[in-house]
């Protein structure tokens, strides 16, 4: 009897629902209020999670989630690098 391990569960802060950590992608925003997409997951700095979705990060920007996650401005090509991720996947 092997022991499975438990897989990592995060919440998407635009759908607020529990998925895997490895159907999401991690956004970071540093103490100089930089934000960064961080695809390796081990960035230093407050850490949100959004799901690897085209409608759901259309959505993030649409509404301005982010923005309001991380109390800062979004500059647009943090959507357009997440945008690009999802289609790689």
């Amino acid at each position: 009897m092997s022991k499975q391990r438990k897989l990592p569960q995060r919440k998407c802060v635009v759908t607020n629902d529990m998925k895997p950590k490895n159907d999401m992608i991690r956004i970071v925003r540093n103490k100089e209020k930089q934000v960064f997409v961080d695809p390796t997951g081990k960035l230093n700095g407050r850490g949100a999670y959004i799901t690897i979705n085209e409608d759901i990060i259309k959505q993030a920007r649409e509404e301005k989630i982010l923005e309001k996650t991380f109390q800062v401005a979004i500059d647009e090509a943090i959507y357009d690098e997440l945008l690009e991720l999802v289609h790689e996947k």
